[in-house]
């Protein structure tokens, strides 16, 4: 006989997991993770951001894409005022002589710098009103609300063309414009901050921060602020791509930018009396500008249907 002790069934030891995996396994998700996991895989929010990115270093460091032409944005040459492309001058030469591919680079950082200043100021200046009115209510939400709907009242092109006449001789510059098309914009993002404040305050996390001693400031923007900033940063990506054309507007008018500086609605305006005989400086910065509203409304929507979960 074997005196060998009898073997039972063999046990399966699982090793533990690791502190820090479990940690990452248990990380709950959040909306801005899923979102920007959701953008990563849209076409369009990748293409949008190329084309941002490729406008923002135009705006910003103009001489890295003006390097390839000699000729600078503000010389000009009525002797060759009207030509075609040609080696020198890629894009060919406005009614003025002057070059309309380096005027075209030069003209992207007004343009942007008009539309990304006015969407920072709507943004801060109608969230934080949206903000109050929603969290507060009752005589607070009642005169925001009623002031609002007077500058709804306004017609919009004629209140910004307005403002800019008037304070054209005041020196601003190009914040003139910034000034006429935030005065009147605000307010749409005022009403989407305050809806959706007053859809988040009902929620059962605000009520349970009140119920514990919150301060109205600690519920506001611990709370309320971070649930309700979605809709705002959609809207205001795709009001930048509007304020970006409204300007083009008002420089086409005659009170937007003004010479010597340089923007794509101001070169629109200047050939527009000549576009039959010499169509190319028009079309150049008509160009840019419709490739530059088009990528940020893209973003918008993308960002939108990142971050709404019925469209995903």
């Amino acid at each position: 006989m074997s005196n060998d002790p009898q073997v039972g069934p063999v046990q399966t030891v699982t090793a533990p997991t690791p502190p820090g995996k479990l940690k990452k396994e248990a990380k709950p998700a959040s909306l801005w993770g899923d979102a920007f996991y959701d953008l990563r895989r849209r076409p369009m929010f990748i293409v949008s951001c190329v084309l941002i990115a490729i406008l923002l270093v135009m705006s910003f460091w103009p001489s890295l894409f003006t390097s390839i032409n000699p000729f600078d944005a503000k010389t000009c040459e009525l002797a060759t005022a009207r030509q075609g492309p040609s080696a020198g001058h890629i894009f060919g030469r406005d009614s003025l002589g002057c070059d309309v591919y380096a005027r075209t680079i030069f003209g992207a950082r007004n343009s942007i710098v008009i539309g990304v200043s006015t969407t920072i100021i709507t943004a801060i200046v109608g969230g934080l009103l949206g903000l109050l009115a929603g969290a507060r209510g009752g005589a607070v939400d009642t005169v925001t609300s009623r002031v609002t709907e007077v500058f709804f009242a306004i017609p919009w092109i004629l209140g910004a063309l307005l403002i800019s006449a008037t304070f054209r001789d005041a020196n601003l510059g190009i914040w003139i414009v910034v000034i006429a098309l935030a005065v009147l914009a605000w307010p749409m993002t005022f009403r989407i901050m305050r809806a959706a404040v007053i859809t988040a305050r009902s929620q059962d996390f605000v009520v349970a921060a009140r119920a514990l001693g919150a301060s109205q400031s600690r519920v506001m923007f611990g709370h309320l602020l971070p649930n309700a900033v979605a809709p705002v940063i959609v809207i205001a990506t795709i009001n930048l791509g509007g304020f970006i054309s409204a300007e083009a507007a008002l420089s086409f008018l005659g009170v937007g930018v003004q010479s010597p500086d340089i923007s794509w609605g101001l070169m629109i305006a200047d050939a527009r009396n000549r576009f039959l005989e010499a169509p190319l400086p028009l079309v150049f910065p008509a160009v840019f500008l419709s490739i530059t509203v088009l990528a940020f409304i893209m973003l918008g929507d993308a960002v939108r249907d990142a971050l709404d979960p019925k469209l995903r």
